[in-house]
């Protein structure tokens, strides 16, 4: 097709070559009785035209003789068959009915008025609406190689097992959003601005009202077929833009709630080692305890000496008692009462932690 229009333009450029050479090369003047274009190389030499008036035939000076008027009479024919209807081409003539039974029937200066404008406006929306195709077209292979990096990022997310490997397909899945978003960000006005002409070409096709007539094509019809795929490919660029989009928001959730997981599992086992922990510090407060029973008995049963000595000295105490047997009675009283101490003392601690813990 780009061959062909290309010869048929060749060939149109060269005519009009031919045309200005020939009205360069042969004079040429405009008859006064017809109006037509003629050619002079056939006029008598007897008879030329004033300077002032070369670029014209008087048809009084130079009578019907000079050049005959035949081209002029041929073309004036033509017109008139063109102007009455009776023209033998079955094409112009299925126009000329089509122009009758459509625009020209029923059309007031205003109504034609309005029609150009809605015509105008028409071309001038899709020309404008078009301006998100080059970007469609620019955006396409940036959005392939999005979408191939979060197909590896996401084929990826399967087999990592480290939490190190999934920090780093995170901090992968965020460049990649950020750069959707970017792109996104160059090219939704544009977009926006091509639905939005959309919109007023389907508008302006709507208040024109065009009826089919025989088989010319309507202009819906071929915005249809020309413009149509144009707007359907902006659009869809557009759309593959949101899916993309929401893919790589589901990808990081799913990835973040992986890591996530990931973070309770060693926080679990944190506690359950730090629960380990403390039942060996209880076991071993416990073991202490009971040695702190007897050192403190030691300590308690040793003042008890002293003061039976002093009680002693003191002549306190009958002779029998001495402070040794006095220390040896007490051993037991003093060991039963540190201990049961301690046991009310652990079970005040024990009541105060689990009132801490019901607390919310």
């Amino acid at each position: 097709m780009k061959r062909l229009a290309a010869v048929v333009a060749f060939a149109g450029l060269c005519a009009q070559l031919f045309g200005v050479a020939h009205l360069a090369q042969v004079r040429h003047a405009t008859c006064d009785e017809h109006g037509e274009l003629v050619e002079l190389g056939d006029q008598p030499a007897a008879t030329p035209a004033p300077p002032q008036q070369s670029a014209r035939i008087d048809g009084a000076a130079a009578g019907e003789g000079a050049h005959g008027h035949d081209h002029c009479v041929a073309a004036a024919q033509r017109h008139q068959r063109v102007l009455r209807g009776d023209d033998a081409n079955p094409t112009l003539a299925a126009r000329r009915t089509a122009v009758k039974s459509g625009f020209a029937r029923d059309l007031t200066p205003t109504r034609a008025g309005r029609l150009v404008q809605r015509v105008l406006e028409l071309e001038t929306y899709r020309t404008l609406a078009l301006l998100g195709l080059p970007e469609a077209r620019r955006i396409g292979p940036e959005l392939a190689a999005l979408e191939g990096e979060l197909n590896t990022i996401t084929q990826a997310l399967g087999t990592a097992q480290a939490t190190q490997e999934s920090h780093a397909l995170l901090d992968r899945l965020t460049a990649l959003a950020a750069r959707l978003e970017a792109q996104t960000a160059s090219t939704s006005f544009r977009f926006g601005a091509t639905r939005a002409y959309h919109g007023l070409v389907n508008a302006r096709i709507t208040a024109i009202g065009e009826r089919r007539e025989s088989e010319h094509v309507t202009v819906s019809a071929f915005l249809s077929r020309r413009f149509g795929p144009a707007m359907d490919t902006c659009l869809a660029v557009e759309a593959r833009q949101g899916r993309l989009a929401a893919q790589l928001a589901r990808a990081a959730d799913l990835l973040r709630t992986r890591i996530q997981f990931e973070l309770e599992q060693q926080n679990r086992a944190l506690l359950q080692s730090m629960n380990r922990r403390a039942q060996l510090q209880l076991r071993l407060q416990e073991t202490v305890e009971g040695l702190s029973v007897a050192a403190i008995s030691y300590y308690v049963v040793g003042l008890v000496g002293y003061l039976a000595k002093a009680a002693k000295e003191a002549g306190l105490l009958p002779r029998w008692l001495t402070p040794d047997i006095l220390m040896g009675l007490s051993v037991p009283a003093v060991i039963v009462g540190i201990w049961l101490i301690l046991r009310r003392a652990r079970a005040s601690w024990a009541r105060l932690r689990r009132e801490g813990e019901r607390e919310p």
